[in-house]
């Protein structure tokens, strides 16, 4: 039996530690996490997709970089996603001016570290945003791109591969898996 202790912090612990910090940090339900560090090839296909949302999205919506605070209210998850999309007003958490609760669009581009996380408990994190209407995931190892997009029942989830262009609903943009990929060395 393990005797070590998990040490729970308020969100007010988070924000000081978070302006005290040269690292991003993320906040669930009381626990604070270091945010892994990207590779060129992470911060390759993180610039990529920001510039190709930018070219198509509706004058309505505006994308943001990393440095973007998502919070989720539901779940008392605050994060840092690759990049996010808002349509329409930002609005702010009543806990923290510098975390946006309405995102319409979310991306995580992979990494070697946080891939089962990015598909698996955090996409459960944003799948209970209100606003949002969907997520790209954004592969490290392969020239894929899985688009999760709210349906009248729940999320669908498709892949997009070499070729293929990928068509969002809402916001309603489109561009293509290879001109995100384009000149960039996947990481092995």
């Amino acid at each position: 039996m393990s005797t070590a202790k998990r040490l729970h912090y308020d969100y007010a612990d988070y924000l000081r530690s978070l302006e005290l910090s040269d690292l991003k940090l993320e906040y669930c339900d009381g626990v604070i996490y270091a945010m892994a560090g990207g590779t060129p090839a992470h911060a390759q296909l993180s610039a990529a997709i920001i510039v190709a949302l930018h070219r198509v999205l509706p004058r309505t919506c505006r994308v943001a970089t990393s440095d973007m605070k998502v919070r989720i209210e539901a779940s008392d998850l605050s994060t840092f996603p690759d990049a996010s999309v808002i349509c329409g007003e930002l609005r702010v958490s009543s806990l923290d001016s510098n975390a946006v609760t309405n995102p319409t669009l979310l991306v995580e581009v992979t990494s070697r570290s946080t891939e089962d996380y990015d598909r698996g408990d955090k996409l459960s994190h944003y799948k209970q945003l209100p606003s949002l209407r969907a997520v790209l995931l954004v592969s490290h190892r392969t020239r894929a791109i899985t688009l999760v997009q709210r349906a009248a029942h729940g999320f669908t989830e498709r892949e997009f591969r070499a070729g293929e262009q990928v068509a969002l609903e809402t916001p309603e943009v489109t561009f293509t898996v290879d001109e995100i990929y384009e000149g960039i060395q996947l990481d092995s």
